[in-house]
């Protein structure tokens, strides 16, 4: 099966091609984990005419640090995954306390491109700050 089903799209952050003066693209696996980083870095509400886009983890930046709230972490980064980006499936999110710095956590995604059945990991940091 063609790759081209995985898509093309704008390179996050957004980059100008300095010897063509054109945008630069994203492409397949690539578009797929950029669109995962921007699911996780746009804040619900944030988008005008896509109130519901983004994720829930934004809500939880001055809680306090808890078993309680890296499980509300885990859900909500489950849930919007599942809901806006259709071409992965989740094998595992985890959501983990980094020792050594005081209130950050470590969110542990590996999932599934449908297409090919390739899997990848991402980790995205997170702070709060109540620690």
């Amino acid at each position: 099966m063609s790759k081209e089903f995985l898509g093309i799209g704008w390179k996050f952050p957004i980059k100008i091609d300095s010897i063509t003066g054109k945008i630069v693209m994203s492409e397949y696996e690539e578009d797929i984990r950029e669109s995962i980083w921007i699911i996780l870095a746009t804040v619900k509400g944030e988008r005008v005419m896509q109130p519901d886009f983004g994720c829930g983890i934004h809500n939880f930046v001055f809680a306090t640090m808890s078993m309680t709230t890296m499980g509300l972490i885990e859900s909500s980064v489950r849930e919007s995954l599942i809901r806006w980006e259709p071409r992965i499936d989740l094998n595992e999110v985890n959501v983990l306390p980094i020792q050594d710095t005081l209130g950050k956590l470590d969110i542990e995604i590996n999932y599934r491109v449908r297409t090919t059945n390739n899997e990848f990991n991402l980790v995205y940091p997170f702070y709060l700050q109540g620690g």
